[in-house]
C-alpha cells in the first residue's frame, strides 16, 4: 500500500510539474504552428518509417510527438491514414530518395499491414528505392520489409518466419477453485466466445474455424512474399512450415534477405543510393516532421465531400469514447453524414471485433436510414467480426482485405453464479425478498432457474434471428443459406469473399472511389473525417483524474498491467454480445 501511495504522490507530483512546462511548451507550439507549411526537406533526403508504435486508423494528432510527449489519447500511437498519405507524397517527392524502413517489432493488424505494404509497392512505381534494416525483425515486419530492394539483417539479429499462431485462454480451472459458475447461452456452434468458461482447451469446432482461416491468412501473405522475393509459394511455405531461417545466414541463405550488415552498413549504401560521399550526413527524415510537409497535391476546392466514418474498437452502448464505437456518437455521426448536403456518399472504416447487439443494431438502423438517401460503402480493416460484421452487412458494398478477419455471425451472453464463491469462499450469504416471480433476474448471487434459463436463451436466439434474417437481407440469400455461413463462425477475407460475405478486395482508398463512383462524383470531392475527434487541449486537461489513477495502477500493477486492461475492457460488455470468440493476436 505504501508502495502504491508513493507512485499515486509522484504521479501527481509530476503532473504538476508537467502542467507547468506543458504551458510553456503550448506556447512555444502555436507560437511554431504558423510556420509548419514552411518545413523544407533538403534534397537527397530519405523518409525513415519505424513504425515502432501502436498504429490506429487515425493519426492521433499530437502536436507536441517530435518532442516525444504523450498522454491520453494522444500516446505515441502513428496513423495508418498518415503513413499511407507519408508515403503517396514521398512518391512524387523530389527531395526524397526513397523510404528506410527500420524495422523492428510492428504493432499492427494485418488488415493494416496490407494497406501500408500496398503503398510500398506502388512507392516503388516511381523508381527510388527502399531499404529495410533490422536488429530483430517479426513476421509481420518481414511482411513489409518483403518488399525492400535491399533488406539487412544484423549478423546477430533474428527474423521470425515459421508461420501464424494463435493462443486462447481458459479460464474454467480458475473458475471451479473459486466456485463460481459460468451459466453459458449462445447461439452457434463455432460461436467460442464462451468457450473459456466452461472448457479447458479448444473445442473441435473452433479448432477447425482456426485452423482454417489461420491457413488462409497465412498462404495468401506467402504468396506475396514469394512474388516479392522472386521465389516460388513452395519454397516459401516450406521454408516457414520447417522454421529453416533460425539466424542471418539462413535468412540469406534461403533468400529473405539480401545482405548480412549492421545499420551503419545500410546507412551507407543508402548514401551511395543518394549520390552522396562516404563523409556526408544522410538526411533520415522521420514521419512525425515529413506529414507536417505540404502536399502540392493538396488542393482539391470542391465543394463534394465523401464522409468516413471511422468505427474503431469495441462496439459499446451509449455515447462511448475515443477508443470505442459508442452507438449514440456513432449514430450522430452517420445523421451528420446523411443531413449534409454537401456529403454526397459515405464510407465506413471498420475495425471492430464487435459487442453490444443492441449498440450494434441501433447502428445499423442508422446506417439503413442513411442508404436511402446516399451511397454508403463498407471497408473493413483488421478485424470486422460479429457487430463489426452487423454494421457491414446493411452497406451497399463490402471491401474486405484478403487477410481481413470477419463474419462470427453468432450470439452470446454469460450470467455468473457467484453464490458458491460468497457462501464457501467468503462465508457470505445472500437472501431475496421480490414482488414478482423474476423480479430479481438476471442475478449473480444464486442459479438462474431452468424457467429463467429458457427466457435468457429465447431472447438470445431472437437476437440470432434477427442478425441472420438482415445479413441475408443485406447480402441478397436466403437466411436458411446465410446460417450455413454464420453459426458464428470465423472467416478469413479470402473465405468471406468466396461465400459471398464480401464484395471485393482492397483498402480504404478502393472503397472511397466506388463510393464516388456510385455517387457520380469520381474526382470532385474531398473527404470529410467522422466522428470528430476531441482537441488537443481537451484530451489534455478534460480527464487529468482518470489518467492519474490509470499511471498509478500501472505503477503497481507493473507486468500484470495488460490483464488489468482486459479486466476493465471485460466492464463495458454489458447485455448480450455479438463479438469475436476472444481478444485474437495472430503472431
Amino acid at each position: 500500500m505504501l508502495k502504491f501511495l508513493k507512485y499515486v504522490l509522484a504521479t501527481i507530483v509530476g503532473l504538476l510539474i508537467f502542467v507547468f512546462i506543458g504551458v510553456l511548451l503550448l506556447i512555444g507550439f502555436a507560437a511554431s504552428t504558423a510556420s509548419n507549411d514552411e518545413i523544407q526537406i533538403t534534397k537527397g533526403s530519405i523518409l525513415e518509417l519505424k513504425l515502432d508504435n501502436p498504429i490506429s486508423e487515425r493519426d492521433p494528432q499530437n502536436p507536441l510527438a517530435e518532442l516525444g510527449f504523450s498522454f491520453g489519447s494522444f500516446s505515441s500511437t502513428d496513423g495508418l491514414d498518415q503513413i499511407k498519405a507519408a508515403i503517396r507524397k514521398a512518391k512524387t517527392d523530389d527531395n526524397i530518395e526513397g523510404i528506410f524502413l527500420n524495422m523492428g517489432y510492428v504493432e499492427a493488424g494485418m488488415g493494416k499491414m496490407e494497406e501500408i505494404r500496398n503503398e510500398l509497392i506502388n512507392f516503388k512505381k516511381s523508381g527510388k528505392f527502399i531499404v529495410s534494416y533490422g536488429d530483430m525483425t517479426t513476421e509481420k515486419g518481414y511482411y513489409l520489409a518483403s518488399v525492400a530492394d535491399r533488406i539487412y539483417l544484423n549478423p546477430l539479429g533474428a527474423l521470425e518466419f515459421n508461420g501464424m499462431s494463435s493462443e486462447v485462454y481458459f479460464y474454467k480451472n480458475l473458475l471451479d477453485k473459486l466456485g463460481i459458475k459460468a451459466q453459458i447461452f449462445k447461439v452457434g456452434t463455432y460461436k467460442s466466445a464462451v468457450e473459456p468458461f466452461f472448457l479447458d482447451k479448444i473445442s473441435a469446432p473452433n479448432r477447425e474455424q482456426l485452423n482454417a482461416f489461420l491457413n488462409a491468412i497465412n498462404n495468401y501473405q506467402l504468396q506475396n512474399i514469394a512474388k516479392s522475393r522472386g521465389k516460388t509459394f513452395a519454397e516459401m511455405k516450406n521454408i516457414s512450415d520447417n522454421m529453416l531461417v533460425r539466424n542471418a545466414e539462413d535468412a540469406r541463405k534461403y533468400g529473405l534477405i539480401t545482405n548480412i550488415g549492421y545499420y551503419d552498413e545500410a546507412v551507407d549504401y543508402m548514401k551511395q543510393k543518394a549520390g552522396l560521399k562516404e563523409a556526408d550526413k544522410l538526411e533520415l527524415v522521420q514521419l512525425s516532421k515529413y506529414k507536417k510537409v505540404k502536399d502540392s497535391a493538396e488542393t482539391n476546392s470542391s465543394e463534394n465531400r465523401i464522409a468516413v466514418i471511422y468505427a474503431e474498437g469495441d462496439i459499446v452502448d451509449g455515447q462511448g469514447d475515443e477508443d470505442n464505437i459508442g452507438s449514440k456518437r456513432f449514430s450522430e455521426a452517420l445523421r451528420q453524414a446523411r443531413m449534409d448536403e454537401k456529403v454526397k456518399a459515405v464510407v465506413l472504416r471498420i475495425s471492430s471485433p464487435g459487442g453490444s447487439a443492441l449498440a450494434s443494431d441501433v447502428i445499423w438502423r442508422e446506417i439503413q436510414l442513411t442508404r436511402k438517401e446516399k451511397p454508403v460503402i463498407a471497408s473493413m480493416s483488421d478485424v470486422a467480426a460479429s457487430g463489426g460484421y452487423y454494421i457491414a452487412m446493411g452497406c451497399d458494398t463490402i471491401v474486405a482485405h484478403p487477410n481481413t478477419i470477419t463474419g462470427s455471425i453468432g450470439v452470446f451472453g454469460v450470467v455468473p453464479d457467484i453464490q458458491g464463491f460468497l457462501n464457501n469462499k467468503l462465508g457470505v450469504t445472500v437472501d431475496h425478498v421480490s414482488t414478482g416471480k423474476f423480479s430479481d433476474m438476471p442475478t449473480i448471487t444464486r442459479p438462474m432457474t431452468e424457467e429463467e434459463q429458457q427466457i435468457m436463451q429465447n431472447q438470445i436466439n431472437q437476437i440470432y434471428e434477427t442478425f441472420t434474417g438482415k445479413a441475408a437481407k443485406g447480402r441478397h440469400m436466403t437466411q436458411d443459406h446465410l446460417k450455413t455461413l454464420a453459426s458464428g463462425r470465423v472467416w478469413s477475407g479470402v473465405e468471406a469473399k468466396e461465400r459471398n460475405l464480401v464484395d471485393t478486395f482492397g483498402g480504404l482508398e478502393k472503397a472511397i472511389a466506388i463510393a464516388a463512383a456510385k455517387a457520380g462524383v469520381q474526382d470532385d470531392y474531398r473527404l470529410l473525417d467522422l466522428p470528430r475527434r476531441k482537441s488537443f487541449l481537451d484530451d489534455l486537461f478534460g480527464d487529468m483524474g482518470s489518467q492519474v489513477k490509470e499511471q498509478a495502477v500501472k505503477a503497481e500493477v507493473g507486468e500484470l498491467y495488460p490483464y488489468y486492461k482486459l479486466y476493465k475492457k471485460v466492464e463495458t460488455l454489458q447485455g448480450i454480445q455479438t463479438r469475436l470468440p476472444y481478444e485474437l493476436d495472430v503472431h
